[in-house]
């Protein structure tokens, strides 16, 4: 029986919280906040360090896991990676030692088999949650060890992981694509300054990453070139082909709706951006590519 169970439960339902409240993108000012079980105050992560084992565990395996966010131009400092063939994620010792108290930690949650939290870098100070997580496999040779994701319905109980292979395969691949799509939205909304390029609005919960060619195409990879910052109706028109932005970053409205009167939203909020420019960002490498802009009006031309 794990002593530190009750506590590993309570930070699960803590940061799940926090994932519903930031809409998966939690900020690191409030991971930082200690959780109160049995009077006593545990963190739930480490600014230092990407493996966490709380001072006050009574058992020997650590609590939580890091992956910092990728730097602009810098390598990552470990080769932490999605494995998709065996529906794991490889996750590197920390440098040094490898019986280093951290490391130490790391590998007994291997032994013991307990829930662990999974924090992955969106950005800096930014992350998304993946839990419970389980160290399946310790690869001392390699300074790795293998993680599963688990399902909270199933696996989160004194007994450990019980969920079928297929299950945490299929979690491993939503969680991967979760992360590459909030760290293409916070670059894409970081780039565009929080506003919509169209209509300037900076309602944060009302702002979307588009993209302007979509990722089952060759071009569609998430990047921020491939983007565009968006408030939802404009997204949803852009989408739909009934706004276009051609290469130079024109608006178009469909010919069909510029003579209609529907009322305010149709006169103000489309028909009122027709062959209007959008704000384009600072940087020029975070300008939206005019060939990619090229692919989609083609098709906005086409409906």
């Amino acid at each position: 029986m794990d002593p530190d169970f009750r506590v590993r439960l309570a930070a699960i339902d803590r940061l799940q919280a926090l994932q519903l409240r930031y809409d998966d993108m939690i900020p690191r000012r409030e991971i930082l906040k200690n959780i109160l079980v049995d009077d006593r105050s545990y963190a739930l992560f480490n600014p230092q360090a990407g493996i966490h084992r709380p001072r006050l565990f009574r058992g020997s395996a650590a609590l939580t896991i890091v992956t910092a966010a990728p730097r602009a131009n810098r390598p990552p400092p470990y080769d932490d990676a999605f494995d998709e063939a065996s529906g794991t994620i490889v996750y590197s010792y920390r440098q040094g030692s490898i019986d280093s108290p951290d490391n130490r930690a790391l590998r007994a949650a291997c032994v013991e088999q307990v829930p662990l939290i999974y924090l992955m870098g969106i950005a800096p100070s930014v992350y998304a949650l993946s839990a419970p997580v389980f160290v399946v496999q310790d690869m001392p040779g390699q300074r790795a060890v293998l993680v599963q994701i688990g399902s909270r319905a199933t696996d989160l109980t004194p007994a450990g992981i019980r969920s079928d292979s297929e299950v945490r395969r299929y979690a491993l691949g939503e969680a991967r694509y979760r992360l590459h799509q909030h760290q293409f939205r916070f670059s894409v909304l970081a780039a565009y300054q929080q506003r919509c390029t169209i209509c300037a609005l900076k309602e944060r919960s009302l702002l979307q990453a588009a993209h302007i060619v979509d990722d089952t195409h060759d071009l569609g990879e998430p990047s921020v070139r491939n983007g565009l910052s968006l408030c939802a109706i404009h997204h949803l028109a852009y989408d739909r082909h009934v706004l276009g932005i051609d290469p130079v970053g024109t608006v178009h409205i469909a010919s069909r709706l510029l003579d209609e009167d529907d009322g305010p939203m149709l006169r103000q909020g489309l028909q009122g951006f027709h062959l209007e420019r959008i704000s384009m960002p600072h940087r020029p490498q975070d300008r939206p590519d005019p060939e990619r802009l090229g692919l989609h009006y083609e098709g906005f031309r086409a409906a």
